[in-house]
């Protein structure tokens, strides 16, 4: 059965994390996906290589994890030489991806300028950290500069005293997420029009883009949001909870909600007439989440989850990695799947999380070895076996 994605070649370029997972989903939806790497390889290769913890036969988790499903050739990009190999795979592809610094993919003659005028249908796509254009898009940016900047940060925590990143790289993942969106809209797009066109990501745009219905509320009232820890500045009680062994989520959105959870725990102080309403429970925040907290404390996480559930409260434990990646809802999704190593073996990495009718199977190829498809990709675009040789002579490529 084919994949969604089959037959769109993908140029990836990319490396560290927001271009290469942008890689990935694509790649996992079926694109031919060729990581075109330096010589020596992207700088992602050497990430936790060396960690007998965090590697397996020398792949680091980070490339174990993003560079899935896709083959690596190797060329040099600077020289006339390695640039019209690349032009030669740009003849013959539909999509360009890369994460350089704003300026570089210009700098390097691989922007859609130049390359659409070899293939004008081709679509590139540059993830960068503020975009290709504007007052400051030549800045240097990672993750958490972006979840600075991009407000998120100022949400998230205690307090105001102690601003806290995101727990996941959601400024890179971010970038990723919104770029394959890109890509395929432009895909949809070429195929009304025939022709190609760039699509440009800035990390900071996705970050905005996901304050979302917060943003329109600063701008209705004039005020700056603060952090709530895990609460909610409107439904009570929305937060987590101890347990006697951890702790436990759970979400009162619903007056019925409340009924069902004021009469499972069945304690007197719960049941004042204006905390049926929420207006009452929002004023009464502090003293309803203390009498929480105590009750909760009394049982295990275990125990006040069966018991929320079976009267439809809605709540959740707050999992380690070893509880969310053995979840039977995460396993029944095929969420934790075997990647297989080129020289043997496999371990496990999250899935493909897009679930399509019409194609239920997941398949996973290894993250290539450095260089390890340039022959056949070369070949593929008619270069004999000579002329390969001496392109390697010339260490043009590898």
């Amino acid at each position: 059965m084919s994949k969604p994605l089959e037959g769109v070649r993908i140029l990836d370029l990319t490396h560290m994390l927001s271009g290469p997972y942008a890689g990935m989903i694509m790649a996992d939806l079926g694109a031919d996906t060729i990581k075109v790497e330096p010589l020596k390889g992207e700088g992602t290769r050497g990430l936790l290589a060396a960690d007998p913890k965090n590697s397996f036969k020398g792949m680091g988790a980070y490339f174990l994890t993003l560079n899935r499903n896709k083959k690596s050739i190797c060329i040099d990009l600077k020289p006339d030489a390695g640039l019209k190999v690349f032009y030669d795979l740009v003849k013959k592809a539909d999509v360009v991806l890369d994460n350089f610094s704003a300026g570089v993919p210009q700098k390097l003659k691989i922007d859609f300028a130049h390359l659409s005028q070899i293939n004008p249908a081709i679509i590139t796509c540059s993830v960068s950290g503020f975009g290709q254009d504007g007052p400051n898009y030549q800045r240097p940016a990672f993750d958490q500069v972006v979840q600075g900047i991009g407000g998120g940060m100022s949400i998230t925590g205690q307090d105001v005293s102690q601003p806290t990143r995101a727990g996941i790289p959601i400024g890179d993942l971010g970038g990723g997420m919104f770029a394959v969106m890109g890509v395929q809209a432009a895909l949809l797009a070429r195929h009304r029009s025939g022709k190609g066109q760039h699509v440009d990501i800035s990390m900071l745009d996705c970050q905005i883009s996901m304050l979302n219905y917060m943003a329109t509320m600063h701008f209705l009232s004039g005020e700056d949001p603060t952090p709530l820890g895990n609460g909610h500045f409107v439904h009570v009680p929305y937060n987590t909870f101890t347990t006697a062994d951890g702790f436990v989520i759970i979400a009162v959105i619903f007056d019925s909600f409340w009924d069902n959870l004021v009469e499972l725990l069945d304690i007197d102080a719960l049941r004042l007439p204006e905390y049926r309403g929420q207006p009452g429970r929002l004023a009464a925040q502090a003293t309803i989440e203390g009498i929480l907290n105590q009750a909760f404390s009394t049982q295990s996480t275990d125990y006040w989850v069966e018991q929320l559930s079976r009267v439809r409260v809605p709540c959740a434990p707050v999992n380690k990695f070893s509880q969310a990646l053995s979840d039977p809802q995460v396993l029944h999704r095929r969420m934790v799947v075997d990647i297989p190593h080129p020289q043997g073996g496999s371990v496990k990495a999250p899935g493909n999380p897009i679930k399509l009718s019409t194609d239920s199977s997941d398949t996973y190829s290894a993250p290539p070895m450095l260089g390890q498809h340039t022959d056949e990709v070369l070949r593929a675009l008619g270069y004999s076996a000579e002329h390969i040789a001496e392109l390697k002579s010339l260490a043009v490529v590898g």
